[in-house]
């Protein structure tokens, strides 16, 4: 059933650096009642090409990490429906018109998962352990918060009935080798503060067999195998942020024993 009040969205977007982005996804979000866009202190043209879309509003928050920052945004939003898209996300028109119409429902859940296609340089990766790649961006604001424990990949706490949506996400995350390699080193820098706080002792183990285990996983058993060259690429660069997050964390643990004496 229709409710009788057509309802409002608000779309949410956090973003550093992200010139190249930006001005495609804000061209597309027409349809959004409200935009909110919290940089990060881009160092680059991101906080000039924003602020030049007189429909959106934009503000500037230091980065601690993902979850704060994504709560701070949620603080922002003057809308119960919010749609979160990172700036290298598009939405279909398909996808679009579903969300429009999901949130019009009387019977509509708290929260919905998309679908997410990844994309390497714009062509679509079958498999490499994206194949059933699905996040929470579409969700009721009254009943949702960003688990602040998960810094990175972070989590939504959900309070009510979740479902999913049947159109995906295109997800442009491979542009280029170096700059996914960055942002792999990235993930798995954050990643490291997260086993920081678990108290996790890295061994052997974590520093040579959970990589390994990653790229066998996703290479053989959840066929990058079949992606050809980009298979092997995406799946050793996942493994590099495994391999990432326990050497960060041989050295923070040095840190915190370095600044006790």
């Amino acid at each position: 059933m229709i409710l009788a009040e057509k309802q409002r969205l608000t779309v949410l977007i956090i973003t550093y650096n992200e010139e190249s982005n930006i001005k495609t996804l804000l061209d597309d979000l027409a349809f959004a009642d409200e935009i909110i866009v919290v940089d990060s202190f881009s160092t680059d043209k991101t906080f000039e090409v924003v602020s030049g879309f007189k429909n959106v509003k934009i503000f500037q928050r230091t980065f601690d990490n993902f979850a704060l920052q994504r709560n701070f945004a949620l603080s922002l939003a003057t809308n119960s429906w919010i749609l979160f898209i990172d700036a290298d996300e598009r939405l279909t028109p398909k996808l679009k018109q579903e969300i429009d119409f999901t949130i019009n429902q009387k019977d509509s859940a708290s929260a919905y998962f998309v679908y997410r296609n990844f994309m390497f340089k714009n062509k679509k990766i079958r498999f490499s352990g994206w194949q059933t790649d699905k996040i929470i961006r579409l969700f009721k604001k009254e009943h949702a918060h960003y688990n602040v424990n998960k810094i990175v990949h972070e989590k939504l706490i959900v309070n009510g009935k979740t479902k999913k949506l049947k159109h995906k996400l295109n997800h442009y995350s491979y542009s280029s080798y170096n700059e996914y390699k960055q942002k792999m080193i990235f993930y798995g820098k954050l990643k490291a503060q997260e086993q920081f706080i678990k108290n996790t002792k890295p061994s052997f183990y974590h520093f040579y067999l959970r990589p390994a285990y990653k790229f066998l996983n996703q290479y053989f058993l959840r066929l990058g195998v079949l992606d050809g060259r980009k298979g092997i690429i995406i799946c050793y660069l996942n493994a590099l942020s495994v391999f990432v997050r326990y050497q960060e964390l041989k050295k923070i643990i040095k840190q915190a024993k370095t600044s006790k004496i």
